[in-house]
């Protein structure tokens, strides 16, 4: 497919060689992480015009590249299609190109519901998908069209979808149907409020180390002065919390693609758009300090009684993070916290360790 018919090439910036920009690309490189810009939003009851992503590139391309080796290649801005059908598919073809040459795609810019898009397209590539999502609102509105509302119930109920698990992460308790969170629950996939993530990525880090596929949901980033999302809240995630969570997404081990949707794109405000920039430079900086790790690994194996049965953890010598199992293959146990560990040695145990 030849993508110049839809997609808009981002014009050049002048950057100092220091600069992150002075080594961009336009082109899908093997192996990179690939840039494109969404300005679809009937998804969330908004318009389709392609917008000027002029501001955001500017204050992205003038970071800092530091030691950076992985490629990072600006693809441009996607045209919209007739309808928001015609936007997903479009969408997906140039997903599956970035999935054949092992990019990662991230998809800044457009509603929501294009986390569907980058469910469908990964799924053709990787089966037993784990997705973890940042957002403050869970829906599971059922419906024909495909909207911010109704993608999830269509992710879940889709028969050649293929989700081993699905973490939700900063829901906020006041937002939300009860109705959606307990169907959740049930199904027992992992709810986390966002008090829970608030000051630390400790305890959340679990969710993000094995996923596939990452959204973030900008409604469920704290805005200040102009809204930062199309739907502003006062309450979220901070501008720090964000940019940490950001790079904890970028150490995933098995991450494959990434989507920054519901982003307030008609704003002009400077430090929104310095926020995106820089949420996009502290997910790319994860992702290349994740590629500098060794891929053997060296575990140390601890067992704890609980309730006169014995269980146990494995820690990560090289990156000191935790494991929940002692099955010889690491892929079988469960990513936890230390504070899991530890809070079982004094005889409590996380519930969702067990369930499994």
């Amino acid at each position: 497919m030849n993508f110049e018919d839809f997609i808009i090439s981002p014009r050049n910036f002048r950057t100092e060689s220091w600069q992150i920009g002075a080594g961009i690309t336009k082109e899908i490189r093997e192996d990179s992480v690939v840039l494109l810009f969404v300005s679809d939003y009937r998804g969330a009851n908004g318009d389709a015009e392609v917008q000027d992503f002029t501001g955001i590139r500017n204050e992205f391309y003038k970071l800092s590249q530091l030691d950076f080796e992985i490629p990072i290649v600006d693809l441009g801005d996607l045209v919209s299609g007739k309808s928001v059908q015609d936007s997903h598919y479009i969408l997906q073809e140039v997903l599956s190109a970035c999935h054949h040459k092992r990019a990662i795609p991230v998809i800044v810019g457009g509603s929501n519901d294009f986390s569907f898009s980058l469910f469908s397209a990964l799924n053709l590539f990787t089966k037993s998908i784990n997705y973890t999502q940042i957002s403050n609102i869970i829906s599971l509105k059922q419906g024909e069209t495909i909207n911010e509302h109704t993608f999830l119930s269509k992710i879940f109920g889709a028969k050649d979808f293929s989700i081993k698990n699905y973490h939700h992460l900063g829901y906020q308790k006041h937002l939300n149907e009860t109705d959606s969170v307990r169907l959740i629950k049930e199904v027992e996939f992992d709810i986390i409020r966002l008090a829970e993530m608030m000051n630390s990525t400790e305890k959340t880090e679990p969710f993000f180390r094995k996923a596939d596929l990452v959204t973030v949901n900008c409604d469920a980033v704290e805005s200040f002065g102009e809204p930062f999302s199309i739907n502003a809240q006062v309450n979220g995630l901070n501008r720090r919390e964000i940019c940490a969570y950001m790079k904890e997404i970028g150490l995933s081990e098995n991450l494959k693609s990434v989507g920054i949707f519901n982003y307030n794109i008609y704003s002009e405000n400077q430090l929104n758009q310095q926020l995106l920039a820089q949420m996009l430079w502290y997910l790319i900086e994860g992702i290349n300090i994740q590629q500098s790790h060794p891929k053997e690994r060296h575990y140390e194996l601890f067992y704890v009684l609980v309730d006169d049965r014995q269980y146990a953890f494995k820690r990560d010598t090289f990156s000191n993070l935790w494991y929940f199992g002692d099955d010889d293959n690491i892929e079988n146990c469960i990513p936890c916290s230390k504070k899991d560990f530890e809070e079982a040695k004094k005889g409590w145990l996380n519930a969702r360790l067990t369930k499994i």
